[in-house]
């Protein structure tokens, strides 16, 4: 039976506490600017530059973030990305994991949700 449903991710919905906390975190982690005023409750789609969406929801009941990353931001650079973070002062959960053809580190967003940041 052939399916319905399309073979491709859409959007990523991270559940988040503080729809403006979350939004300034994220957008200074990806690089892109944003205008507090244009912050509505509950959600906030962050401007991407992929055909996948990465929303912030603040709409859930209760917050219970996994304890493992659930998607990655991608990074040409792993050693400048895990720089990065370190001087912006995000939670960074794991050192630089190095295999051949990849190599990734996890953070923490201000609801404990993990990001993976990820070459490859």
């Amino acid at each position: 039976m052939k399916s319905p449903i399309s073979n491709r991710l859409h959007t990523t919905f991270i559940p988040v506490t503080d729809l403006k906390r979350s939004v300034r975190w994220y957008s200074v982690l990806i690089g892109e600017p944003y205008d507090e005023e244009n912050i509505h409750p509950p959600v906030f789609n962050l401007p991407m530059k992929s055909p996948t969406g990465v929303t912030l929801d603040a709409g859930a009941a209760k917050v219970e973030p996994s304890p493992h990353p659930l998607f990655n931001f991608h990074t040409d650079d792993i050693d400048a990305s895990y720089r990065f973070v370190e001087e912006i002062g995000y939670i960074i959960n794991s050192d630089i994991q190095r295999f051949a053809d990849v190599s990734f580190f996890n953070i923490e967003d201000p609801d404990g949700n993990i990001v993976m940041i990820c070459t490859g």
